[in-house]
């Protein structure tokens, strides 16, 4: 089964973040050697870190007109700020997987959602 990591950041502190530079070296480096572990699971397929929420524009289509708007409608602590996809036997696999994201620990969330193959 493969399943979509979708990382919400809530408070965590992120690299070109403000609140990135106030973590200690230590810390920096036990983030960035997570996700380098992460991404060298032999189910994993490396995603991307999306852009700020307010980079966002949402699209909708209503009466047969397109209509957009500058940044999503969700509270900055629930913005997705990255994604990767994982192929593993079963949910609690995804589960354990998901909690080693550095994201979880740092006042993040990580959702689990199974990719449905057509």
């Amino acid at each position: 089964m493969k399943y979509m990591m979708l990382i919400h950041q809530g408070d965590t502190p992120t690299p070109r973040s403000a609140e990135w530079g106030n973590l200690p070296e230590e810390e920096k480096q036990s983030i960035y050697a997570a996700y380098k572990a992460i991404n060298e699971n032999p189910g994993v397929s490396p995603g991307q870190q999306l852009g700020a929420p307010e980079t966002a524009t949402t699209v909708r289509v209503q009466d047969g007109k397109t209509l957009t708007t500058d940044g999503p409608f969700a509270e900055i602590k629930e913005a997705i700020g990255g994604y990767f996809l994982f192929e593993a036997d079963d949910l609690d696999a995804a589960i354990e997987l998901a909690s080693q994201v550095p994201a979880a620990r740092l006042g993040g969330a990580i959702e689990v959602r199974p990719i449905v193959e057509w």
